[in-house]
């Protein structure tokens, strides 16, 4: 698939692995492939499954939204997931070239994702 890129007039963090672009709903895939790897990051309020999630969710997204503050951000769609909402699945690449997704996982806010497992943010240290 091509990616296709998008401008958006409003870009917010929803939390720390979703983005919301005019309105749309986007899942980050941290530089990875639809449906193969991607990011995970903790779930938000009453998605998280105990305090610690939803602390480090919160942290996440406050980091997720500093690196939305640049100006020029590039967003390339690389397919859509499976939800009801069919949320685009995207990359988005700051202006020296660094995936966002990749540099929360790359600092610690985010962890691997692969269809094949679950992160689970309240037993690990």
């Amino acid at each position: 698939m091509i990616a296709a890129v998008v401008m958006c007039a409003s870009l917010t963090a929803v939390d720390g692995d979703t983005v919301r672009c005019d309105g749309q709903l986007m899942r980050l895939l941290g530089g990875g492939i639809p449906f193969a790897w991607g990011i995970d990051t903790p779930e938000i309020g009453s998605h998280a499954k105990c305090l610690k999630e939803r602390k480090l969710a919160q942290i996440a997204k406050g980091r997720l939204k500093e690196l939305l503050e640049e100006r020029g951000l590039r967003i390339e769609i690389k397919g859509y997931d499976n939800t009801p909402a069919h949320r685009p699945l995207v990359n988005i690449y700051r202006k020296d070239g660094r995936e966002v997704g990749a540099m929360l996982l790359a600092e610690g806010f985010a962890r691997d994702w692969r269809p094949d497992r679950k992160n689970d943010w309240c037993s690990r240290p």
